[in-house]
């Protein structure tokens, strides 16, 4: 799909012009990639990079254009399974053009970053600014979804709060090594800024991005390792619940067995026997007045064992 935009004010707006600034390439079908490798001369390979989630970044460059490629976070929908996972997002930047080639349909122009757009090179760095702001707005959700599940871990006796966090550990390891790349092409970037048409103010925005995207490491480092140390102890604490649990269980089971014992020892022809002096209703109500209390007599004294 084929989405065309242009710079209008400051801002990107949708464009109907049969030559727009900015193409926006999603989920390229064979037609989409032929006229991107005949027209606008992308070699397959690049392409097929762009297209490819597992591609670590990279920066290069051809006599025509800049090509970056970048991953940056997939929309999360909260539905299922909580995994986050990248998407890598090719970026050339010709003299008059920028074209952005997705695999899926992801929010590339939206947020704060987008209220003053100078030029194509503004833009093309804006992108990968707006990237680092969701990765960071993704550390907040998995912050707080591990928060809530720790919550339900403490009186939970299932395995799916602990699959979740595995979950979310594995998400975290895919936006370290996502982070990572793009921190390394960031900083082949900067000494190529020249090349790609930054002017001065260009370059210390580059920086700005650069050290908001080694700060964005350095707290899914500190996610993932606090996440991954503790995850014994989280699992440790189902398997106490669920110790609990039997305890519980088998402290009702000896307490209702005990009576049980005693009443098919004696029979209730003797109780009846017994009691035939008195009127059965009420014997009947003493017997199970008797059978309760000895039941609940034991079910004390096994949690007092158990305690100790």
């Amino acid at each position: 799909m084929l989405q065309k935009h242009e710079l209008a004010d400051g801002k990107v707006v949708a464009s109907d012009r049969e030559r727009p600034e900015i193409l926006v390439f999603i989920a390229p079908d064979e037609a989409e990639k032929t006229v991107l490798q005949t027209e606008f001369r992308i070699d397959e390979h690049t392409l097929a990079s762009a297209l490819d989630p597992d591609e670590p970044s990279r920066l290069e460059f051809s006599d025509r254009f800049g090509a970056l490629i970048i991953n940056i976070p997939k929309n999360f929908t909260g539905q299922g399974q909580l995994l986050f996972k990248v998407a890598s997002v090719g970026l050339f930047l010709y003299p008059d053009r920028l074209l952005v080639v997705v695999s899926e349909d992801l929010p590339l122009f939206t947020g704060r970053h987008f209220q003053a757009v100078r030029d194509l090179p503004d833009l093309f760095l804006k992108v990968i600014a707006s990237s680092i702001h969701h990765y960071l707005e993704h550390l907040k959700v998995i912050n707080m979804i591990t928060d809530e599940i720790e919550t339900k871990i403490a009186v939970s006796m299932e395995n799916k709060h602990l699959l979740n966090l595995f979950s979310l550990e594995k998400s975290l390891v895919y936006y370290l090594n996502a982070l990572s790349s793009n921190g390394l092409v960031l900083e082949k970037l900067r000494n190529q800024a020249a090349r790609l048409g930054f002017g001065p103010g260009g370059g210390d925005f580059l920086d700005d991005i650069i050290i908001e995207n080694s700060q964005c490491l350095r707290q899914a480092e500190i996610h993932s390792n606090i996440l991954a140390s503790l995850m014994d102890a989280r699992a440790s604490i189902v398997g106490n619940n669920l110790n609990m649990l039997m305890k519980e269980l088998n402290a009702i089971v000896v307490a209702v067995m005990v009576p049980g014992f005693f009443a098919s020892v004696g029979g209730m022809s003797e109780w009846t026997m017994m009691t035939k002096w008195m009127d059965w209703r009420l014997s009947y109500a003493v017997f199970l007045l008797i059978m309760f209390a000895m039941g609940l007599l034991t079910y004390l004294g096994v949690r007092k064992l158990e305690r100790r």
